[in-house]
């Protein structure tokens, strides 16, 4: 039987950095004691003038690849998770496998918003488990938001960043992939999203004139203990349902390593304290790149990696994301 694994990782952001003392002359010396406070973000990365998105993934997929030891033509497919793609279509995993010279791979996107990779990842898993001839697909959350900015909203222009972070899925004689579990709260899909640009409200310029340029925005309020309410369940039935395959009962103390969305440091901490786990059995990189969304978890994974905090074989990891939508999605894999 064939079995889905991770064989590597990598990432990157843009060299511009972005402190929260960059915002004291317009919002006020308060905005950078709140965002650590609250939030736990001291600064964040943005793309040149002259960078889009692909520039991040294809940056991204190359160092998963090196540190594979692959080449480009090595790939099977190219999945790539994102919201802030360079256009709102062809797929930017076509310009990508461009970018890279991947020529066999076939390419798509996903659009879950910040809950995107988790899924890339899962289907990627599943393709390689079920398609005897694709062994090598390159799974990339890619974020360009600073593209869609209010610089006048505290609220978004503070929190989103960019940038990308990418990991190899192979074929293995073990069982890397696990289980994974997928849920929304639709009722939130006008909460917070780009509301501009597709077919709700094209980019024209009539509906520009009348409702702005394309920008993120919170539209209205949803709670905002969503996640801490939302993810210890849904942890719940990601790791029934790997015991089900699995024939074993898992608990939360069976994981060793846990990756959140990257949005806010308090809920990380607050959702660890729920399931009764050490903090140390996760990671976080808000502090230092911001908010960027799908691609905030395989980014922190190779932070984590890089650092020597990462995953030793055997290792059970656990990633779990949310966003827009509200959509949410966990994935439980044995590490190799």
């Amino acid at each position: 039987m064939r079995h889905a694994q991770i064989i590597s990782a990598g990432s990157n952001v843009p060299e511009q950095i972005v402190t929260n003392a960059a915002f004291a002359p317009q919002f006020g010396e308060s905005a950078g004691d709140w965002l650590v406070e609250h939030v736990g973000i001291r600064e964040r990365r943005w793309m040149r003038d002259d960078q889009v998105t692909s520039d991040l993934a294809m940056a991204a997929g190359w160092a998963a690849l090196e540190r594979a030891g692959l080449e480009p033509m090595a790939l099977d497919r190219i999945i790539i998770a994102t919201d802030t793609p360079d256009y709102l279509s062809p797929a930017t995993a076509a310009v990508v496998q461009a970018k890279l010279g991947a020529l066999r791979a076939g390419v798509f996107d996903i659009n879950s918003a910040c809950a995107g990779w988790v899924i890339a990842l899962d289907l990627a898993a599943k393709i390689v488990i079920t398609e005897p001839d694709e062994s090598c697909i390159l799974v990339i959350g890619a974020y360009g938001m600073s593209r869609f900015l209010n610089r006048e909203d505290k609220k978004t222009a503070t929190l989103f960043a960019d940038g990308a972070g990418a990991v190899i899925i192979g074929a293995g004689p073990a069982p890397g992939w696990l289980a994974t579990v997928t849920a929304a709260a639709g009722e939130y899909h006008d909460a917070l999203g780009i509301y501009t640009g597709g077919t709700f409200r094209p980019a024209t310029a009539a509906h520009v004139a009348q409702y702005g340029p394309p920008v993120v925005q919170f539209t209205r309020p949803f709670p905002a203990t969503f996640n801490t309410e939302q993810w210890p369940p849904l942890i719940e039935r990601l790791l029934a349902r790997a015991s089900a395959r699995m024939g074993i009962r898992l608990q939360p103390d069976d994981v060793d390593h846990y990756y959140f969305t990257q949005v806010n440091l308090r809920t990380l901490e607050a959702t660890m304290a729920a399931l009764k786990q050490p903090l140390d059995k996760t990671h976080w990189i808000m502090d230092k790149y911001g908010y960027t969304g799908s691609a905030c978890l395989p980014m922190v994974l190779d932070d984590a990696i890089a650092q020597g905090k990462g995953p030793a074989p055997g290792s059970l990891v656990l990633f779990c994301a949310s966003g827009g939508g509200i959509s949410l999605a966990a994935s439980l894999w044995r590490w190799h």
